[in-house]
């Protein structure tokens, strides 16, 4: 059973840091703590500076015993992250994971990968043999796609989430709503109003 006064605590401890560390964890919805939504800003001097990513935790029943799942739901070129899935190759959210680790040290974790990639225990082997023999290349792909998905949508859906926010809606209700409407802030608006 998820220890749910454990994920509420974490929650809170995150958001006591968000300026310094600029992660953020939330529920995907209002209804239950075991789906929820990181945010993790790229690190500086790599290619993925300057965006946001975002990443789907769902919470085993095992949770703090078991590892959360985590996949980014932000597009993003890294030989250890798939560039189809989003699925992440890291120890600790397999076979290194600990009790004593938290969702935040978990994405910390996640963003130091940003910054030191493991090409010779890839996750996308395409973008592994590239990151290896085309570091150029690399580079510049890694950048176009932070551009392209880890810049102006992601932030365009945390300025629409603040607006929702201002007019009185809860962040994760309004981060839901914009979510399943794709990010149309009126129909968002619509799903909110009709409850």
């Amino acid at each position: 059973m998820i220890d749910f006064a454990r994920v509420q605590k974490e929650l809170q401890e995150c958001s006591k840091d968000v300026e310094g560390s600029g992660i953020r964890v939330a529920p995907k919805s209002d209804a239950t703590l075991a789906r929820l939504v990181g945010t993790i800003p790229g690190p500086i001097g790599t290619p993925y500076e300057g965006g946001t990513f975002q990443i789907d935790i769902t919470l085993p029943d095992g949770y703090p015993f078991e590892p959360p799942k985590m996949q980014f739901s932000t597009k993003v070129w890294h030989p250890n992250i798939s560039s189809q899935s989003g699925a992440i190759c890291l120890d600790i959210l397999k076979d290194q994971w600990s009790p004593a680790l938290t969702l935040k040290t978990a994405l910390l974790s996640v963003q130091a990968l940003l910054s030191a990639p493991q090409p010779d225990d890839p996750q996308d082997a395409v973008v592994a043999q590239q990151y290896i023999k085309q570091h150029q290349t690399f580079v510049s792909t890694a950048q176009y796609w932070t551009e392209t998905f880890a810049k102006a949508s992601s932030r365009g859906i945390e300025e629409k989430v603040q607006k929702l926010v201002e007019m009185g809606f809860p962040e994760a209700q309004a981060r839901s709503s914009l979510e399943s409407v794709g990010g149309d802030e009126n129909l968002a608006l619509e799903k909110l109003c009709s409850g």
